[in-house]
């Protein structure tokens, strides 16, 4: 079996998964069962390039961990005799990355037009935010809270009807530039306060008491680079000094335990802290903009995908917040809520505790700060589509994450300190 590994190793010099087709890509999901097969893992990441998709870093499996990684066509067959010989149990959750890539849109509908029905790329997000607010006065504001590494405008949509010293909810989507479902939700959130404001007694109360800052895309030069070059791209798009790879993971870059555990500093790591906290320019506007409205913002909501999650602080450390009964409860009720709809059962949990721990985290930084109702959201699928869920399955998840989202923000409410 090492002998196959020393062959995969000598044969996978050149392949390489940034390909522009994903032809013939494989996406495995294992269980290793012990610290040897664990051991065979780290050895294939270190031979071949290896796209870990849950967890999201080799250095955090451990065994009997649920594993999905994706690896290039050259080396799909020998890594699944390795898998095989290995004994390591396993599946083929995608066998042609290219044609799971190719079904995600199956909204028949697409026109360039923007729907919330379909991926919509940057630009047509970027108009639909402008055209939203325009429409919607005595609703919407949209504000620029800062500029990505490349230079483009980050969009803040604040809704609420106006009135004083409202406290807010700040509720940030597309941090991890393949997370696509991640924007959808943001924006289907907007529409639902605009079209059932006045008619769903909930949604009135929340936008007459509350205001909700909504950023549809944190990650933009990394989101429009998933459109362009590489769908499976995940950080941002600086350059790094002294390195050929580019971008740090915007979700390790808060200074918050900053890259100490499930983070990495090589630059070539999809989990690269950055070369300091909020070295990115899109981590440092949205830290700034919190910062600045700390007095206001109340909770803080961050949106990624996958594997149906509701997570809340720490991951940088297995200490439980001080709040954690409360959270916990909140965490729970609300997942009940979201599975109120179509029965989609998600687990809830400190960061560390239900996954893994991962440091530099948004959320844990919020928390942090005073911002004591913290959640992250991780959408669906549990793995079947991972990051490539169809558009089909847009609506269904946005109106199920909707219920949870307005449980929460309804309690936060009810419970303003």
């Amino acid at each position: 079996m090492w002998a196959l590994l020393f062959l995969i190793g000598a044969a996978s010099v050149s392949a390489h998964l940034q390909d522009l087709s994903f032809d013939g890509q494989k996406v495995f999901r294992v269980i290793p069962r012990n610290d040897e097969q664990v051991e065979i893992l780290d050895s294939l990441a270190s031979i071949m390039q290896v796209d870990f998709w849950q967890p999201d870093s080799v250095t955090l499996v451990r065994p009997k961990m649920q594993v999905d990684f994706r690896v290039g066509a050259a080396n799909s067959f020998e890594v699944e005799e390795l898998l095989k010989q290995s004994g390591m149990e396993y599946q083929v959750l995608i066998d042609n990355l290219q044609a799971a890539l190719d079904a995600q849109f199956d909204n028949k509908a697409r026109a360039d037009s923007h729907s919330y029905e379909k991926y919509n790329n940057w630009d047509t997000i970027a108009a639909w935010t402008a055209d939203i607010a325009a429409q919607n006065p005595d609703l919407i504001s949209r504000s620029v809270i800062g500029e990505t590494y490349e230079g483009r405008p980050m969009y803040l949509l604040k809704i609420g009807k106006s009135g004083t010293d409202k406290k807010a909810i700040f509720m940030d989507c597309g941090f991890h530039a393949r997370e696509w479902i991640s924007p959808a939700f943001c924006q289907w959130f907007v529409k639902e306060a605009v079209e059932t404001y006045g008619k769903d007694t909930v949604m009135t109360t929340l936008l007459d008491k509350l205001d909700f800052y909504v950023l549809p895309v944190l990650n933009i030069d990394g989101y429009i680079y998933t459109w362009t070059n590489d769908r499976m791209w995940r950080k941002t798009r600086s350059k790094n000094a002294n390195s050929i790879c580019y971008g740090a993971d915007p979700n390790r870059n808060f200074n918050a335990g900053w890259c100490t555990t499930g983070a990495s500093s090589s630059p070539c790591s999809a989990t690269y802290c950055g070369s300091a906290p909020e070295s990115e320019k899109e981590t440092k506007a949205l830290a700034d903009f919190i910062r600045e409205h700390l007095s206001t913002i109340k909770a803080y909501l961050t949106i990624h995908s996958y594997s149906q999650l509701l997570l809340f602080p720490y991951s940088y450390t297995y200490t439980l917040p001080s709040d954690y009964q409360e959270l916990n409860s909140i965490a729970s009720a609300a997942s009940k809520e979201l599975a109120s709809l179509y029965n989609t059962k998600y687990t809830y949990g400190p960061g560390a505790k239900t996954i893994y721990p991962a440091a530099g985290g948004s959320d844990d930084w919020a928390y942090d700060q005073g911002v004591k109702y913290s959640f992250t959201f991780e959408l669906r699928d549990t793995g079947r589509y991972g990051f490539l869920l169809p558009e089909s399955q847009i609506k269904p998840t946005c109106e199920e994450t909707m219920l949870a989202v307005k449980y929460i923000a309804n309690y936060v409410l009810e419970h303003l300190y």
